[in-house]
């Protein structure tokens, strides 16, 4: 079995070759790249923002009221329907519905076995 002094240090072997990588890699950009020419890629975070025409913000509000108009469809539709309610719907007042609060912790909780 080898001794960690006959190998050479991987570490640095390895920090070696990313440094001479990166400079080859610096140098071939700048050879492509242009000074007027935009950067072939960046993050989208970091692109100038294209304002949006007229026309495109319309539309996008157009298919936000359409999707909203709908969604209030469903609700309504729901809301008509004859499926039984759930229980907390049909206690209808606050007052009821602090006492079936109460009335449900103590049924969940071990009070009675005291």
């Amino acid at each position: 079995m080898s001794t960690p002094e006959e190998q050479p240090n991987s570490l640095e072997a390895a920090l070696a070759r990313a440094r001479a990588a990166s400079k080859k890699m610096a140098a071939a950009l700048a050879e492509t790249q242009e000074l007027d020419e935009p950067l072939a890629w960046e993050p989208v975070w970091k692109r100038p923002r294209k304002p949006k025409s007229d026309r495109e913000k319309k539309a996008e509000l157009r298919k936000q009221r359409r999707r909203l108009q709908d969604a209030g469809r469903r609700r309504f539709i729901a809301g008509q329907s004859r499926r039984p309610r759930s229980r907390q719907n049909r206690i209808g007042n606050a007052a009821a519905r602090r006492d079936a609060r109460a009335l449900s912790r103590v049924r969940h909780s071990n009070a009675w076995l005291w």
